[in-house]
Formats: C-alpha cells, structure tokens, sequence
C-alpha cells in the first residue's frame, strides 16, 4: 500500500506530466468550439445567399457541425496521449453494430438525403407517390409530410419515397385535361362537335396554343365518345374539369344532344301451347 507521501509525489509526477496537456486540450476545445459555431454560421449564411433549399439548410449545417466536432474531439483525445488506434476500432465496431440495427431508418435517412440533393419534388408540389396523393408540406430527414385536398397529414418514410416512382404534378407549367363526353347514336355528330368547341372557347382558362383535339374515338354500346383535349395552367385543371362537365350536362339537352346511358333491350318470345 502506497504511503501519503509516495502518493503525493505520484500526483505531482503526473500533474507535471499531464497538467499542460489538459489544459492544451481544455484550451483547444473551447476555441475549437467557437470556431466551429462560426463555420457554422458562416455556412448558413452562404447558403442562404446563394438560395439553396431551405429544407436543405438544417440538415447541412447539423451535419458539418456533427463532423468538425468528431474531428475535434478526436484531436483533443490525441493530444491527451490517448491511444485512438483501439478507440476508433471500438467506435467503428459500434457504428456497424448500431448500423444494421437501424437498418430501415438509415435507408430512410439516405433517401431523405438523395431528395435533399436530387430534388425530385419540392416543398408544395403536388404528387401521387407510394399510393397516395397530395401536397408536399415538409420534407425531412427520414420522412416527408403530405397534406391532401382533404387535409389528411400522411407520412411517408423517405427510403421507399426515393427508390420508387412518383408523379410529379407541379413540375410542369401546364398541364392537359381529358374529357370523354358521349351522345347517343343517331345525334349529330357534327353539332356535337360544334357545341363542345364552342364551350372550350367560352373558358378564357384554357388555351387556343395548342389547339383543343375533339375527336370521335369510340363507337362504344350505347354512346358515340368524343375525346376531347385541351390546355391549361397547371392550377386551373380541376377547376377547368369540373366546369366542363357541368356545361356539357347544361347545354346538350338545350341543343337536342343526348347523353346516353347504358340500356339493354328485351325480346320476349310467347312460346306457342
């Protein structure tokens, strides 16, 4: 067993010893940190000088900070005289530990960062993706936020979100809307045309560049079906639809076009005594 003073001059060896080096590495890490805090900072506000998405500002800055205080950390543990060969060994072991433990939320984590980068929909897009439809409200690190013309909140974890397809419907400035509008056989066809043209020039939505395509494209079994096509800015489309349909169920009957729907007929036969 050590005496008080053997254990007082083994203090003092390592309090010379290790004393400067402590305080090197106290010293290091508060000025390492309030470097770090101002790279960060700096990084931010260059970002948002050259406009980049603000849902990707967070996750770039947390990440830098994350990494050049790891960097720092291990420094400051070298200049202890800490031997990293064994710490950083132990670190990756835990990392590939943690990492197939959390396998999903890391393909979630990769796929919130691929749409981060690639862009595939934006904030306040609307897109129909993994089956469901609505408005792109937040995109975060693991999952992306939708709200739908209902305004239902749905969650969709960023991993599948990024790996399969999506329809992006606010990418393009227009967009074109698709009727099937029918009439009965024996109506004519040429006055049909005629009015459902005359209704497409009515609505100043929908463009005469390109031209609206009416056309017959089926003699169905109990309908003759015009397509029609026409184009529009991408927020009028279902405003324009809608209308549409409306004026054409207004307006045939009061220019003697049918609209027809389904019928069979029926042949009796009376079988003889």
């Amino acid at each position: 067993m050590m005496t008080p003073d053997q254990m007082i001059t083994l203090v003092t060896v390592n309090a010379i010893e290790y004393g400067p080096k402590l305080i090197a590495a106290i010293v290091l890490w508060v000025i390492g940190s309030w470097v770090i805090k101002l790279l960060v900072s700096g990084l931010n506000k260059a970002m948002e000088k050259g406009k980049v998405d603000p849902s990707l500002k967070p996750f770039l800055c947390s990440i830098s900070g994350i990494v050049l205080k790891v960097m720092l950390g291990i420094t400051v543990l070298g200049m202890l005289s800490i031997e990293m060969t064994s710490f950083v060994a132990i670190l990756a072991a835990a990392g590939l530990a943690v990492g197939m433990a959390l396998s999903g939320t890391l393909q979630n984590f990769a796929g919130g960062v691929m749409i981060l980068l690639f862009k595939p929909f934006k904030v306040g897009d609307f897109i129909d993706a993994q089956g469901h439809m609505g408005t792109v409200k937040e995109i975060q690190i693991f999952n992306s936020i939708l709200t739908t013309p209902d305004n239902k909140t749905i969650i969709i974890p960023n991993g599948g979100l990024s790996t399969s397809s999506m329809v992006n419907f606010s990418t393009e400035k227009k967009r074109r809307v698709d009727w099937t509008i029918s009439v009965a056989y024996g109506d004519d066809l040429d006055k049909a045309r005629a009015v459902i043209k005359q209704l497409c020039d009515a609505d100043q939505r929908i463009f005469t560049d390109p031209a609206v395509v009416i056309v017959v494209s089926a003699l169905a079994d109990s309908s003759v079906n015009f397509s029609v096509r026409a184009w529009v800015n991408a927020p009028d489309f279902f405003p324009v639809f809608w209308a549409m349909n409306e004026n054409i169920y207004k307006t045939f009957p009061k220019e003697g076009l049918n609209i027809p729907f389904p019928q069979m007929d029926v042949h009796l036969h009376k079988e003889s005594a």
